[in-house]
């Protein structure tokens, strides 16, 4: 990926088979890491939700991202708001991406991964620290989560925070429902919202 934010497509370049540019790609991130030339590494996963795209930092993960959301531009914020030394590896991803799998199995309830809230500041940031209080298979509404931060009267300010989280099923802001049970809107379409909330037994 370039600074401009735009992927740029090796295999239009190179005459070479599709695994060898995968492999050419993971050592490329490798040596680049090695270096100290890597600053955040992203791949994609398959799941009941479609693709997700995957980034992460030394200090953990960064961005879960839905293909609705344009993969495209979600690594062009990336670039700009965090930095444009990012390319395409699996290294650091391997245990939020199994971790994801054994969730969406019904096999995990809760994540254990560094996460990195560099996307996020201010009041929407501590709202996301809160999310994960909300347990497996429980939904809280937006007032809810107000008062538990501390800002009753920020009903509306939470439903910013939660729409812009950057690391949504890690950060369960799906759990978070209108007061009159009604879902609200969701990153993941109100399909996915529904689908992760019947899954988890709070729909």
């Amino acid at each position: 990926m370039g600074t401009t934010g735009k992927t740029f497509d090796l295999t239009a370049a190179l005459p070479v088979a599709a695994d060898e540019i995968d492999s050419l790609r993971s050592r490329l991130a490798l040596a680049a890491d090695q270096d100290g030339l890597l600053d955040v590494t992203y791949r994609t996963i398959d799941s009941p939700l479609g693709a997700l795209l995957l980034a992460a930092t030394e200090r953990g993960l960064v961005r879960v991202a839905y293909e609705r959301e344009d993969f495209d531009r979600v690594l062009g914020t990336i670039a700009d708001r965090v930095s444009p030394r990012i390319l395409r590896s699996t290294a650091r991803l391997d245990d939020a991406a199994r971790e994801l799998d054994e969730y969406f199995a019904s096999h995990r309830t809760t994540f254990d991964l560094p996460l990195d809230h560099a996307l996020s500041s201010g009041f929407r940031a501590e709202v996301q620290r809160s999310l994960p209080s909300i347990g497996y298979g429980r939904t809280a509404s937006y007032g809810e989560v107000a008062t538990l931060v501390g800002r009753p009267k920020a009903v509306r300010a939470v439903g910013t925070a939660c729409a812009t989280n950057p690391l949504p099923i890690v950060v369960p802001c799906h759990r978070v429902v209108r007061s009159d049970g009604s879902l609200g809107q969701y990153v993941g379409g109100v399909d996915a919202k529904t689908t992760l909330l019947t899954m988890e037994g709070a729909a």
